[in-house]
């Protein structure tokens, strides 16, 4: 059985939205983009590079894929292990793939009910809030892996918005506190009795 795991950066008040750049993602007036540069540290870079360089497959949203398709299929020397990977794509319609190993799923919900039976690598999410918030709602994500910044945005948009989320309990299966006050918090689903995720 496959994981669905979510990797984000997240503030305080749980913005994710354009933590590594200006112009990440301006959607909704957004202009804090690149809000966690001013925290980077080599204990940080360790542990993210140790999570782009383990055996996964991608789950993406199609803002997220057409971002990153256009940039990481050049820079293979960095992360080829996201060029080596399944991408499966959530999108209302089917596309030319900009991008090799790319799969366009239309309803997402069933699609990734039958990938995580599947034997494979588990699917990691970075971004893509939209699609993040449709697997919350369908109770899909089995692990979430947060790295945490002591800032508060104000606005943008949220990893958990309001309504339609169902209480969650989680299990704390990780921690680490990095310099500057960043944590990163490893989180897993509880199973309950006669549960399958």
């Amino acid at each position: 059985m496959r994981k669905i795991i979510v990797l984000e950066h997240l503030s305080l008040d749980g913005v994710i939205q354009a933590p590594g750049g200006k112009e990440e993602d301006m959607s909704g007036d957004f202009m804090h983009g690149g809000w966690t540069e001013s925290f980077s540290s080599q204990e940080l870079g360790i542990w993210i590079r140790t999570q782009m360089h383990s055996e996964f497959d991608l789950l993406l949203g199609r803002k997220t894929y057409d971002q990153w398709a256009s940039y990481w299929p050049k820079h293979d020397e960095i992360w080829p292990e996201a060029n080596r990977a399944v991408k499966y794509v959530v999108s209302r319609h089917s596309h030319d793939s900009q991008w090799k190993s790319t799969t366009f799923l239309s309803e997402p919900v069933e699609a990734l009910k039958r990938l995580k039976q599947e034997e494979g690598p588990d699917l990691h999410v970075w971004g893509s809030s939209e699609l993040v918030h449709t697997l919350l709602a369908n109770d899909l994500i089995d692990e979430y892996r947060l790295i945490m910044y002591p800032i508060i945005i104000g606005s943008g948009k949220r990893l958990f918005p309001d309504g339609n989320i169902l209480p969650l309990q989680l299990d704390v299966v990780e921690q680490q506190l990095m310099p500057n006050g960043v944590s990163i918090v490893r989180y897993e689903r509880i199973q309950t009795d006669g549960e399958a995720l």
